[in-house]
This record gives structure tokens, C-alpha cells and sequence, in this order.
């Protein structure tokens, strides 16, 4: 099957990963996929929420907002109509809970670290794009928390990324653009962790049901993609993955072929 952009149906799009985009930010990454953006930007706060008051754990939290050009039409703020919408709260508690899946917040201490995922241009999967350029943030956080030995001990306990799947034209394919997402039988979005761990899977059958079959072809296909996007964070990161004291994860950086699936691009 040809795809509009050209690529295989086991294809991603290019992904790009730049650490230290937005200098103001305690740490920040900006990841594109395709022509999907997102600027993910933590910042520190030493508190935490009230329900961890005198717990000893610290807290990740997100949120995540589309700017109003990020699509072809004009999108208004979320913030002027008072609250954000039910999709911008599933996706932002969803970021969330992905971090917080491979983050030891006992790390911090009472401290709270928030990243904010900001789409500056959508086509597609700028959800997944948030996770996997949230958790490279969120790396580069918990570096300088360590360098000014802030935490004791490195927070992060393994990679996280996600990906779309979808049945398009009844082939599975990978990392769906826009118009692929719309047209999609079947569109599932994968959060995986660098280990093959499974996160969360939101499926949905936008038509007639799929098979078990059809299930397993598409979490292959997200494994084989999250591979990549795993390789992508790594070669972003550079560096400051070796730097970091943390033998778990530098084995993760370092040793197996099993995360060096398919081909990524860093920049």
C-alpha cells in the first residue's frame, strides 16, 4: 500500500529530538514527528500537591495544550473559555500517568515537576510526540536536579514512548499523519516503556469491529516503532545518558539489540 507521505506502512516519520529548546525552561525538549511539533518544558517547584504532604514523595504531573495556529484552522485558547476540554484532560492525565510509570518519585523529595507539552503544529499523534519528547525533558530534569545534587539518587528507572498504530485501507500501519487518522478503520495509540513493558493502549474500532488478530499485528507494529523512538531519545540525549550515575539505565543506553529496532534520527 502507498502512503500519501511515501513511507512503508511499517514506516515512521522522520523524528527529530532537540534538548534545551526553550532556554527559560528548567529543561526542555522539542520533538518533531513529521510535521508534528510539541515543545515539552519542565519546571521545579519544591512542594508537592496536598495529598503528599508528609509522604516523602514527590510528584510529575503534565499539561498539555494546542496552540491556536498549531492546525490549519484557528483553535481558541482553552484557558479563555475557563477550563480545559475533555480531550485536553484525558491527554495531559495521560502523559502523566505514562512518566510517572517509569519515575521513582521518591527521588525528589517533597518537589513536583511539571511538563507542559505545547503543540506548536499538529498533524497527527501529537499526543504520543508529547510522551516520548516529555520523558527526554524530564531526563534532562533530573540530570541537573542530580548535578546540583538536589536528588540523591536518579528518578528515572527506564525509557518511556508511544506511537499510533491503525488499520488504514485494511493494512496496519505505523505513526498515522492526519488524514490517515481521520480514514483510519481502526486507530490505537501505544505507550510502551524501553524494555517492551506496556503502559496504556487506547484502541478503538471507528467502524467495524477488529480481530484479536488484527490487535496483535498493531502492538507489533507500535513495539517495533517505540524501538525507534527509544533509539531517538538516546541519540538526543547523548552525553548526559553517559553522565548519568545510574547503572540500570546507562545498560539500557548501552547494551541490548533488542531496543536498536529500525532507524531514528536525532538532531
Amino acid at each position: 500500500m502507498g502512503r500519501k507521505d511515501g513511507r512503508a506502512p511499517d514506516q515512521l516519520r522522520p523524528v527529530t529530538i532537540t534538548i534545551g529548546w526553550q532556554e527559560t525552561a528548567f529543561a526542555s525538549a522539542l520533538v518533531e514527528l513529521g510535521r508534528t511539533k510539541v515543545v515539552c518544558a519542565v519546571s521545579y517547584e519544591d512542594r508537592v500537591p496536598p495529598f503528599l504532604r508528609g509522604s516523602g514523595k514527590g510528584w510529575v504531573t503534565s499539561e498539555y495544550a494546542m496552540l491556536p495556529g498549531a492546525t490549519g484552522e484557528r483553535s481558541g485558547r482553552e484557558v479563555a473559555k475557563g477550563r480545559p476540554g475533555g480531550r485536553t484532560h484525558e491527554i495531559q492525565r495521560l502523559i502523566g500517568r505514562s512518566l510517572r510509570a517509569v519515575t521513582d518519585t521518591q527521588a525528589f523529595g517533597e518537589s513536583t515537576l511539571w511538563v507542559d507539552c505545547d503543540v506548536l503544529q499538529a498533524d497527527g499523534g501529537t499526543r504520543c510526540a508529547s510522551i516520548t519528547g516529555a520523558w527526554v525533558a524530564l531526563f534532562a530534569a533530573s540530570h541537573r536536579l542530580m548535578q546540583e545534587k538536589r536528588v540523591k539518587s536518579f528518578p528515572l528507572r527506564d525509557h518511556v514512548a508511544a506511537v499510533s498504530v491503525g488499520m488504514v485501507d485494511g493494512i496496519p500501519c505505523l505513526d498515522l499523519h492526519y488524514e490517515e487518522d481521520v480514514r483510519a478503520e481502526t486507530d490505537m495509540n501505544v505507550v510502551m516503556t524501553g524494555l517492551g513493558g506496556l503502559v496504556e493502549v487506547q484502541g478503538t474500532a471507528e467502524r467495524e469491529p477488529f480481530s484479536r488478530a488484527e490487535l496483535d499485528a498493531l502492538l507489533d507494529l507500535a513495539g517495533t516503532g517505540i524501538a525507534t523512538l527509544v533509539k531517538a531519545q538516546k541519540q538526543a540525549l547523548g552525553p548526559m545518558l553517559e553522565q548519568a550515575a545510574i547503572p540500570p539505565l546507562r545498560r539500557l543506553a548501552l547494551g541490548p539489540a533488542s531496543l536498536d529496532l529500525g532507524e531514528g534520527r536525532a538532531g
